[in-house]
């Protein structure tokens, strides 16, 4: 049932980013030189509940907080409950301003859909080190805070469910894109780090919340393994500084 679902999901997901675009580029003229799918619609692993639907704009120059506020209101239009699931990531042609960190620029670079474009803009690739640097900085600061958050609470409210699988998984998305430098799948992240776990990871809660995300479960049952997140703190912290 939830590979149909996600299925249905996906083609419907789809059907949103292509008015989008069509949207954008009306909206936007010349300004716009390509808007792309990335995240998991491109390239799989696309849960009903659990994914966002990631948009990637590349436009002349920078856009303003009038022109996105602009965009945000079209995806409205375009489908109220899909543009809740909207990300939006924009850079001007230099990539020198936008919303477009390190290894969503590697994952535009890899393997973005093509929505529309009128001309194919390659920035400079961000080396191991820039990710490191990235990956080091502010998501980790959020996930050690969202980890420990979770590891505190009594209960898992609704609200919660999808970032607390994201907080479960967090580790082995750090640990593959550390390591190899690239923007992969949750799958590809959990299958990495099975297979080359840093020291006191616990892979068994990374894959039982991956089968979770994949089925669109609530992940009530897995509430437990919250007191897991601590020592998954302290590996990542270790596995970093080594």
């Amino acid at each position: 049932m939830s590979t149909e679902a996600n299925e249905t999901a996906r083609t419907a997901a789809l059907k949103f980013a292509d008015a989008l675009a069509s949207s954008y580029r009306t909206q936007l003229g010349q300004r716009l030189i390509g808007a792309y799918l990335i995240g998991s619609l491109a390239h799989g692993g696309f849960s009903h509940r659990y994914s966002d639907i990631d948009v990637a704009l590349i436009t002349e120059l920078a856009l303003d907080t009038t022109t996105l506020t602009t965009l945000r209101g079209l995806a409205t239009e375009c489908d109220t409950a899909l543009s809740q699931k909207l990300s939006l990531f924009w850079s001007d042609r230099g990539f020198t301003m936008g919303r477009f960190p390190p290894l969503d620029l590697i994952d535009y670079l890899d393997r973005a859909v093509v929505l529309t474009e009128r001309e194919r803009v390659l920035p400079v690739r961000p080396t191991l080190e820039e990710i490191r640097v990235y990956l080091s900085g502010a998501p980790f600061a959020n996930w050690i805070e969202n980890a420990h958050r979770f590891a505190g609470m009594s209960a898992l409210a609704p609200g919660d469910h999808k970032l607390f699988i994201r907080t479960l998984l967090y580790p082995a998305r750090l640990v593959y894109s550390w390591s190899t430098g690239l923007m992969g799948s949750n799958d590809d992240a959990v299958a990495f780090t099975r297979e080359h776990p840093p020291p006191e990871i616990n892979t068994d809660i990374l894959t039982k919340a991956l089968t979770y995300r994949q089925a669109a479960a609530d992940p009530d049952e897995l509430f437990a393994a919250r007191s897991i997140l601590s020592d998954q703190v302290k590996s990542c912290l270790q596995f970093i500084a080594d």
